[in-house]
């Protein structure tokens, strides 16, 4: 249990008082902070990525503005999408509103760095009866004071500056959880927008491939009334017509489940939200260099790890407090009287200046364990810090790598587009010819149809592989060119 030492300085020597207030003003002076050092935890850094082909070193700037990333994709409407999920999207608002709670937080524990002043007042009114003659009655009898107190307990030991190092990595990572939020939300609409977009040039694409074969059902039909091709040429182009509108609704239904997922994120319900067809730009911006540590600066979600392994670093401080003494101040000064016009006069004044001093004696190890437990809780934030470096250099090695793998695709997919069309023609030509069978025509076609789909999607694919390079990459490229 702690050991409880009280002292007053008014019953205290003249010199003794100057003596004692002096030592104090000493220890107040030299407070020292317990906490270690604190020192980020290392990370193994690789000179470049792995999946960076050609790319050169490029100088970190932390400070560089991400700005408008999304502005790459020359879209004007997701421009506007993009820049009002800031101030709609409520994960968003959320995560400013914890940003503000942290702040204020750390207000607090830095105000129990000052002392406290009261102002205190107090009227009794009170009765008591003689002891000696019960016919005097009772004597009714008022009383007043008015004073003004100040407590302050020096932080000799850190353990105030701890809390407040504490509360402010945590402040400072919640402003990078905030920015994470803010990034996810807009790398998420991003995402849908151009999904949805892509949706309509799939929309297009198989309208464009139902009016093809609503045109052979009708060549299908007048050679079969005219008994030159059986049933069976009949019913297989009517099978592919039917299948190709079933796909026509089916993406329709994909279209309006990206439309509400859009709707969401910026904060409205999907009946307040609507978004028109409109042309798709399937514009890749190019990859600039850049170096590892700059993607330790620039990601939300390493800095706000990096912080809260500050702030564990303090709670060791914090902790280790608890072997040492600690100290408290306090002084009052008042007036008391039994009349409120003899209340401010000079005699009725009370002054008083007080030293508490506690120290545990025992506590069946209770510090230990709370220094134990501070260290763990450092080692473990530094391990989350070191796991969420190696998960960010995975997220961009996996997108560089896909980056390089879709282009290579892509230009395969034109070429292979561009035969399935010619060999569609040249198939359905020879049948019209009596060359060939229908089910060579239904192949052909449906083999052009998927090589035009595949195309589309693969643009889209490397769209949204951009928009997570930008967001592996702490949100874009700006100022890394």
């Amino acid at each position: 249990m702690p050991l409880s030492l009280s002292l007053s300085i008014r019953s205290l020597s003249v010199p003794s008082r100057r003596r004692l207030l002096a030592a104090t003003l000493c220890a107040v002076l030299g407070g020292c902070a317990l906490a270690p050092a604190y020192e980020a935890p290392p990370v193994n850094l690789p000179a470049g990525f792995k999946e960076a082909g050609d790319w050169v070193p490029a100088m970190p700037a932390d400070d560089a503005p991400r700005g408008a990333w999304w502005t790459v994709f020359n879209d004007p409407v997701l421009n506007d999408l993009a820049a009002s999920v800031q101030v709609s999207n409520q994960n968003v608002a959320a995560a400013g509103a914890a940003y503000a709670q942290a702040r204020a937080l750390v207000a607090g524990q830095r105000a129990a760095l000052f002392p406290a002043v009261s102002l205190a007042a107090d009227a009794d009114r009170s009765s008591s009866r003689s002891t000696v003659s019960s016919a005097s009655g009772a004597r009714l009898g008022n009383s007043y004071q008015v004073s003004l107190g100040g407590s302050w307990e020096p932080d000799l030991w850190g353990r105030l500056r701890g809390g407040v190092q504490n509360a402010a990595a945590q402040a400072q990572a919640s402003a990078a959880d905030l920015a994470l939020a803010t990034l996810s939300a807009q790398g998420e609409l991003a995402a849908n927008y151009l999904n949805l977009r892509e949706t309509d040039v799939q929309d297009e694409l198989l309208r464009a491939t139902i009016a093809g074969y609503e045109r052979a059902l009708q060549i299908t039909q007048n050679r079969y009334d005219a008994g030159v091709a059986p049933k069976t040429d009949l019913f297989q182009s009517q099978t592919q017509l039917a299948t190709s509108r079933a796909d026509l609704v089916g993406l329709q239904r994909q279209r309006a489940q990206l439309e509400h997922a859009i709707a969401v994120l910026l904060g409205k319900t999907p009946a307040e939200f609507s978004l028109a067809p409109a042309a798709w730009q399937p514009t890749v911006p190019d990859i600039p260099p850049v170096l590892p540590a700059t993607l330790l600066q620039r990601r939300p979600d390493i800095a706000a790890a990096e912080r809260r392994v500050a702030a564990a670093n303090a709670t060791i401080g914090v902790a280790r407090a608890g072997y040492f003494p600690s100290i408290g101040l306090s002084a009052s000064y008042g007036y008391g009287a039994s009349r409120v016009g003899d209340l401010f006069n000079a005699s009725a004044a009370a002054w008083s200046l007080g030293l508490s001093l506690a120290q545990r004696v025992f506590d069946a190890g209770a510090v230990n364990a709370q220094v134990a437990s501070a260290r763990a809780s450092h080692e473990r934030t530094a391990a989350q810090y070191r796991q969420t470096v190696l998960v960010a250099f995975q997220d961009v090695e996996d997108q560089l790598a896909a980056s390089h793998v879709l282009a290579q695709q892509l230009e395969l997919r034109r070429i292979a587009s561009s035969a399935a069309d010619q060999a569609e023609q040249q198939v359905l030509n020879r049948y019209r010819a009596g060359q060939v069978s229908y089910t060579e025509v239904v192949t052909a076609q449906a083999t052009a149809l998927q090589a035009r789909r595949t195309l589309a999607q693969l643009q889209a694919d490397r769209q949204i592989v951009a928009v997570a390079l930008m967001q592996a990459l702490g949100g874009g490229w700006h100022g890394l060119e």
